[in-house]
């Protein structure tokens, strides 16, 4: 099976569009024909070296699709159903998917971008995240694999697998957001809006939208946030003691990446409060922490890897909110594009031009 993809061939190059020898499905295995991808911050950090991927590989961490052909073992699949490609997979067997937290699953967390073909000079292609969204077709394991209905047009649903779950999962499952408290929300891109959405949601009291870019600050202020910080014009965490009596914040959830962004959601949250950390610059930043804030200030630190999400629990209930229109993508949809403009995408993301560019045209 050839599959027309983008691939990062050398890192701050441009892709090279090209067809993929893919390998036929093994056991276990589907292959999914792709009707949709979000372009993610991610994916220019893996461009740019930052993410530690190895070219040959296919960007793109989570897309929608149609099944095409599916590997031994494949019973409860079949060609033509509409499916999401998440890119937690939930193995079920390794020790994080039996104590419930698939989120670190094995499959992803141990081992390396898997080879899903090769170019024409026989160069290996690896997919990441298990994925490689930004190819025509997608080799991908079962285990990552959910159906969908078709109630969600492609570019909504294929947000679910890398923003509203990151997000979501990280004020339902890591912040348990209860209602009254105030959250804060550092970094206002595609994770950060979901967070203000899914604060909303949980019925905080006060939501505070923290970001440089002016029309991102307006969007999350129609999407449920009653305060807005800009960090460029007053200390942040100043700014949020000031809005939460001099205390800080109950919940801060932080959806920027940079160190600093990192260490101000910390000092920003009250004593005892709950600190949240999404965002992630290089593979190899360090965040330095005051340690009272650790220790005496009793807040707690938590780290978010897809929001600690159970996919087979989690995606069908975000999927009814979508349906009854009780969170909205409009916003943060900002453009859909083909394949061939993916240069394009990475340049507007890169940029902060786009909230979520999605390639819809492969």
């Amino acid at each position: 099976m050839e599959a027309k993809a983008a691939v990062l061939t050398a890192f701050n190059s441009p892709f090279e569009l090209t067809r993929v020898r893919l390998r036929e499905p093994g056991a276990g295995q589907l292959l999914v024909r792709t009707t949709a991808a979000p372009f993610c911050s991610t994916d220019w950090m893996g461009w740019r070296a930052m993410r530690r991927k190895v070219p040959p590989v296919v960007l793109g961490h989570t897309a929608v699709g149609v099944v095409e052909a599916v590997g031994g073992g494949v019973e409860d699949l079949r060609a033509g159903d509409r499916v999401l490609v998440a890119g937690t997979p939930q193995c079920g067997e390794c020790f994080y998917c039996r104590i419930g937290r698939p989120d670190q699953c094995s499959v992803l967390m141990d081992s390396s971008d898997p080879v899903v073909g090769a170019l024409d000079d026989g160069r290996e292609v690896r997919a990441a995240g298990r994925v490689g969204a930004y190819a025509s077709h997608l080799l991908v394991d079962r285990i990552q694999v959910h159906p969908l209905p078709d109630s969600l047009p492609d570019a909504v649903a294929c947000l679910l697998g890398c923003g509203i779950s990151s997000a979501l999962g990280s004020i339902e499952h890591i912040a348990q957001v209860e209602p009254g408290q105030s959250v804060a929300v550092v970094g206002l891109g595609h994770l950060g809006l979901w967070a203000v959405q899914g604060a909303r949601l949980a019925g905080a009291g006060s939501i505070i939208g923290i970001d440089g870019h002016p029309a991102r600050r307006d969007l999350a202020a129609g999407l449920g946030a009653t305060a807005l910080v800009d960090p460029t014009g007053e200390d942040p965490v100043e700014a949020v003691r000031a809005l939460t009596e001099g205390r800080g914040a109950d919940v801060v959830i932080e959806a920027a990446g940079p160190e600093l962004a990192s260490r101000q959601a910390v000092l920003m949250a009250r004593r005892a409060g709950t600190i949240v950390l999404m965002g992630v610059a290089h593979a190899s930043t360090e965040v330095v922490l005051p340690q009272l804030a650790l220790t005496v200030h009793g807040k707690r630190v938590c780290g978010c890897q897809n929001g600690q999400i159970t996919p087979d629990r989690d995606f069908p209930r975000w999927i009814g909110m979508l349906e009854r229109g009780e969170l909205d993508p409009t916003p943060i949809i900002t453009r859909e594009y083909g394949l061939e403009e993916i240069d394009t995408v990475l340049r507007r993301s890169m940029l902060m031009e786009d909230v979520t560019g999605v390639l819809t045209s492969f």
